[in-house]
């Protein structure tokens, strides 16, 4: 899969996409993440690729011009799925995950500063957001969608069962994780867990995965949410 990435501060990407996962996935040729300087395709002597918003405001605006010769650049035959990274977009959520790792192709264009030129629309297929909060930039939500997508490009993860066998999978939110020793400071892994009875672990978890949501995220919970209360009666 390759992923472009056009941002103002491609420095901000190095460790990131260089660690880990992703840094394993590049190395093995999985991912293959390009970042593109866009004051690189600036027309003004000084590089700057931002300006003062018509009609007054706090703030400044990404230019049009850079951003336009960069994607035409980037991207000229439009092969790839162009996403602005913006508060204002569609929720990125696990299933809109899995759709975009079905992609051959993503080109993520980072706002930066009080957002970009709105004519840039033009040339995007649509606006993701992360969350319903505000960062100062598109660089960090750009990493977690790479980071959120990549997981679902098989071979990321080693084991096709990862990515679906964890939180928001299945509406729900991950059951407790253990590992060695069996005890640790007066505190027990569960017996079912080391009774070796799959059917009696994997409704464990389930229990686990309902209590967890019901806690923690009870607006997830949806039929399940019927299903919990009729086992509580």
């Amino acid at each position: 899969m390759r992923i472009d990435i056009l941002t103002l501060f491609p420095e901000m990407f190095a460790g990131p996409l260089s660690e880990s996962m992703l840094g394993r996935a590049r190395e093995n040729g999985l991912l293959d993440i390009r970042l593109h300087n866009i004051r690189n395709w600036s027309d003004n002597k000084h590089n700057k690729a931002d300006d003062y918003p018509f009609g007054g405001g706090a703030g400044l605006v990404m230019m049009a011009q850079p951003i336009f010769d960069t994607v035409e650049a980037v991207d000229p035959g439009h092969e790839a799925r162009r996403l602005l990274l913006t508060p204002r977009g569609r929720l990125l959520t696990t299933q809109s995950a899995r759709a975009l790792a079905a992609c051959p192709r993503l080109l993520l264009l980072c706002g930066h500063y009080e957002g970009v030129d709105e004519r840039i629309m033009t040339l995007m297929d649509g606006e993701v957001s992360i969350g319903d909060y505000i960062l100062t930039g598109g660089e960090l939500p750009a990493m977690v969608l790479v980071d959120c997508v990549s997981r679902f490009v098989p071979g990321v993860l080693g084991s096709g069962e990862s990515a679906e066998d964890e939180s928001f999978s299945k509406s729900l939110l991950e059951y407790p994780q253990y590992t060695r020793p069996a005890s640790f400071r007066g505190q027990d892994v569960p017996e079912v867990l080391l009774s070796g009875h799959a059917a009696n672990i994997a409704a464990w978890r389930q229990e686990q995965a309902l209590e967890k949501t019901r806690q923690n995220r009870p607006e997830l919970l949806g039929t399940f949410g019927k299903y919990y209360e009729n086992k509580g009666k």
